[in-house]
């Protein structure tokens, strides 16, 4: 059920703020029919719910800059001293 708050309620419901004063949300009936009725809020029926969308960053699609090197990595566990198959210290 989708209601305005009349109220600026204290505390968290499920760890998150109460929404402020006027905000329109959406909470289960059973939950919401008990603000409306005490006068916490009022039940909202011709607003629209609104559909919250996300929109994808542009990929980077440049070319890397003229005459950049292109170099295979290395790892650093091939270097580190004391591992099995290093005979650099016999």
């Amino acid at each position: 059920m989708r209601i305005r708050m009349n109220v600026q309620m204290s505390g968290t419901r499920n760890g998150e703020p109460w929404p402020a004063r006027g905000e329109v949300t959406e909470l289960p009936t059973a939950e919401a029919a008990h603000l409306v009725a005490s006068g916490i809020a009022e039940e909202v029926v011709d607003e629209p719910a609104k559909v919250e969308t996300a929109t994808m960053p542009k990929a980077d699609t440049s070319a890397p800059p003229q005459g950049a090197e292109t170099k295979p990595r290395t790892t650093a566990k091939r270097a580190a001293s004391g591992r099995k198959g290093d005979h650099s210290g016999e």
